[in-house]
């Protein structure tokens, strides 16, 4: 018999985000965890790749909230949407967002999706970029224009939450994480803890 409760390894666990998706999914795992926002540039660096860039401020992030909790395991993630090669970055705003859908509709739109645990007990890292592919429908101005209205997606990178409305403006997603693309992969995310020494099932006699 296997009973799911939380751990009790004694190592605090830290999620280094803003995002309420992240909290929510890592939730999910059912093991105890805090919250603290890190503050960093999440500005791309000239002539960074869009996997260099995901994976450097991923560490960042979990690097940053990690000088404030000593010995704890903080988890970091960033996310940054690829087309042609050209980073895709959080709109900001309506007429950015309707920019960004009308020029990713009918095209594939590689979002990378960086994790990174900290281990606070021997500032260690694991880092992983998990790649998603996502094919947008080929939408008229018009149903873009009405989506982003509704759902007002503006600080998701490229413009549409597939946990939301979003879905009905996409036509295919291939990734090995299905959570990656709301912004933390958790199948990664367990590998990681468990190397980290972290259990998630205790068996009963």
């Amino acid at each position: 018999m296997i009973q799911n409760s939380p751990p009790d390894n004694g190592v605090k666990l830290v999620l280094a985000s803003s995002s309420v998706y992240r909290r929510e999914l890592l939730g999910r795992l059912q093991l105890p965890f805090s919250v603290d926002v890190p503050d960093i540039d999440e500005s791309p660096k000239p002539g960074e790749t869009p996997s260099a860039t995901a994976l450097r401020l991923a560490r960042e992030k979990a690097a940053a909230v990690a000088a404030r909790h000593p010995g704890a395991l903080v988890i970091g993630s960033d996310q940054v949407a690829t087309l042609d090669d050209e980073q895709i970055g959080k709109p900001g705003s309506h007429a950015a967002a309707l920019a960004q859908l009308q020029k990713m509709r009918g095209r594939e739109v590689i979002f990378h999706t960086a994790l990174c645990l900290w281990d606070g007990r021997n500032n260690s890292a694991q880092v992983e970029d998990i790649q998603t592919i996502v094919t947008f429908r080929d939408l008229p101005d018009a149903e873009l224009d009405a989506y982003l209205r509704i759902e007002q997606p503006y600080d998701c990178a490229g413009s549409a939450k597939n946990e939301g409305l979003g879905i009905a403006i996409l036509e295919r997603i291939a990734t090995d994480d299905p959570t990656a693309l709301t912004g933390l992969p958790l199948i990664a995310l367990t590998g990681m803890l468990r190397a980290a020494g972290v259990p998630f099932f205790h068996p009963t006699k």
